[in-house]
């Protein structure tokens, strides 16, 4: 095996622990948001707007925010239209650009939804650094600066 082979191999492994911890976090998500029916890239769609000076965003930063595609971003967003937790408004100063923006309805979902999610991460953290494959990852997530759980 030669040094190239060994750093692949250490890159893969690394990344096949990442992807581990990613979908025990995901399923954990996914169920404790049921409770306000949310899934996790609506939350993070709306998390996302919330964090937004003035609540909103253009598609483009909304579906870099929840790694979607820019089609994937429209179905998603036309669903929580619907459901009036955002609303698509012109922009003032572009009047070929949309914003996306966080409503009343989706501000008070959030509300409800944000220590549900915020368990359900830190229960995923707690279970993942009792895994060894795992420890020194979710360790690692605990660490960074500025996070909060």
């Amino acid at each position: 095996m030669s040094v190239d082979d060994t750093s692949t191999a250490v890159r893969a492994h690394g990344w096949r622990t990442l992807a581990a911890l990613h979908g025990l976090i995901e399923t954990r998500l996914e169920r404790a948001l049921r409770d306000v029916d949310l899934s996790v890239v609506e939350f993070t769609v709306l998390d996302a707007l919330r964090r937004q000076d003035g609540f909103h965003m253009r598609m483009q930063q909304l579906a870099r925010a929840a790694a979607l595609s820019p089609s994937a971003t429209t179905r998603l967003v036309n669903r929580l239209e619907e459901r009036a937790l955002l609303t698509r408004v012109l922009c003032a100063d572009d009047r070929r650009g949309m914003y996306t923006e966080l409503t009343h309805a989706g501000q008070v979902l959030l509300d409800r939804a944000t220590p549900i999610h915020a368990a359900a991460l830190e229960g995923a953290l707690a279970e993942a650094r009792e895994v060894p494959e795992l420890e020194e990852l979710a360790v690692a997530v605990d660490r960074l600066e500025g996070a909060t759980v």
